[in-house]
């Protein structure tokens, strides 16, 4: 195990402790709740970027300081902002849909936390993945100098979309995403982004393991 192995660790147990903890447990509800967006922002700008680090780390059997890592951090902190408003559209409209019959099992906690999910990953994800994808190949030919000012082309070009769609989309979706987020949904709405934040952490281990 190296030091920074012991410093992630402990960032990630601080952040745990923080949330957890009746000391300042309330200070996390009244954060969330009172400012959703920027909550969204800060948890995955720092979460999501740690599970990049993590990735690096995993990849090259060492720590690695990413190309662009303050980009790539505000692009997880304007992800994280639009996945706090997806949450809640698919959120409300599942149960709307499932409160006039047009889907099933009103009522129930697991149909709303399962279809939430599914309808959430099947239509957002994709999108929002391919997106990330296009943002981070930007970053990769700008900030490395291979490419100073890449064009969409360009941009599509040097993006591994054989990968993105036989492991990203294929695999991660149905085997990690959706089971992941019927969880997420079980949760009372404060702790939601926090969670999906956290699960950027574990995607970035297993979109390691899937290029090794």
């Amino acid at each position: 195990m190296k030091k920074g192995d012991l410093v992630w660790g402990a960032i990630q147990l601080g952040l745990v402790l923080f949330i957890v903890s009746p000391l300042t447990n309330p200070i996390f509800i009244r954060f969330t709740t009172g400012y959703p967006y920027i909550g969204g922002f800060v948890k995955f700008m720092i979460l999501a970027t740690m599970g990049e680090l993590l990735a690096l780390r995993i990849k090259a059997d060492k720590w690695v300081r990413p190309l662009g890592l303050a980009y790539r951090a505000l692009i997880w902190g304007f992800f994280g902002l639009l996945i706090t408003l997806m949450f809640q559209i698919f959120a409300n409209g599942v149960t709307a849909s499932m409160q006039s019959g047009y889907l099933p099992g009103a009522g129930s906690k697991l149909a709303f936390a399962l279809q939430t999910s599914l309808f959430t990953n099947l239509f957002f994800a994709p999108v929002f993945m391919a997106v990330h994808k296009i943002t981070d190949t930007y970053i990769d030919l700008r900030v490395s100098g291979k490419n100073p000012r890449p064009n969409i082309s360009d941009i599509l070009a040097a993006a591994d979309w054989n990968h993105f769609v036989n492991f990203v989309l294929l695999k991660t979706i149905p085997f990690f995403w959706i089971p992941a987020h019927t969880i997420t949904f079980l949760l009372p709405g404060e702790y939601r982004i926090l969670v999906a934040a956290m699960y950027s952490v574990v995607l970035g281990a297993l979109l390691s393991l899937g290029k090794r």
